[in-house]
């Protein structure tokens, strides 16, 4: 995922600063932030729980989670925060620095994606194909919305998409070439510990990139 760098404001060098009215789109923006950040960080959650529910395959990063929590019998919300524990150490080399965001996101997704996963687990064992589809395609959906949410909140990147960044800086390698390859890894020792892969991966993969660049700017908060 890759964040829409932030519109720069200029400061005159003389004169006093001019009032700002009602119609300023910066006015309340720290508000702003905390309460886009939040409800994308909440659907993010949600949207995690359906495309696992829908049994198609789950995201790259779920892959490995689902093929831990096997092994370790550990819940899906409690080895996702200890991924993100782990891999927001791996920015300590790459010189990342953690934000407000980066926090919220590990405690919010780790906290509610279980109480989302019991809640789709009330629908039937069995569901058609045509209604599992759907919940792949609203899981999906509601994804790329979510990214583009706490993304735009600009409060700092979540665990995985600062180590993609970090490694985009310091190797200087294209972003789609690291995040295939960061997602590539983590399918492959995801799939071996007993992860779902699937269409449902795939249509993710392909479909979340343009999601998001499509909703990013119209969501990114601006400075002033």
């Amino acid at each position: 995922m890759s964040a829409v760098p932030p519109p720069s404001a200029v400061t005159p060098a003389r004169g006093p600063v001019p009032r700002r009215d009602a119609r300023d789109p910066g006015r309340g923006a720290p508000v702003r932030r905390t309460a886009q950040l939040l409800v994308g960080l909440v659907l993010y959650a949600a949207s995690i729980a359906l495309v696992v529910r829908a049994g198609l395959g789950a995201m790259p990063w779920d892959v490995l989670t689902q093929g831990v929590v096997r092994q370790s019998g550990w819940s899906f919300g409690a080895v996702t925060v200890a991924t993100s524990l782990v891999v927001v150490a791996c920015w300590v080399p790459l010189r990342q620095r953690p934000g407000v965001g980066t926090l919220a996101n590990i405690v919010v997704i780790g906290v509610l994606v279980d109480p989302f996963l019991a809640l789709v687990g009330q629908l039937p064992e069995t569901l058609p194909v045509v209604a599992r589809a759907a919940l792949l395609v609203a899981g999906v959906a509601g994804n790329g919305l979510a990214t583009a949410l706490y993304v735009g909140a600009s409060l700092g990147p979540g665990p995985r998409d600062g180590l993609m960044t970090g490694l985009v800086a310091r190797t200087g390698w294209p972003v789609r070439l690291v995040r295939g390859g960061i997602e590539v890894a983590v399918v492959t020792v995801g799939w071996l510990l007993g992860g779902t892969v699937g269409v449902g991966t795939l249509v993710y993969a392909l479909a979340i990139g343009p999601l998001v660049h499509v909703l990013l700017p119209r969501l990114t908060v601006p400075e002033r």
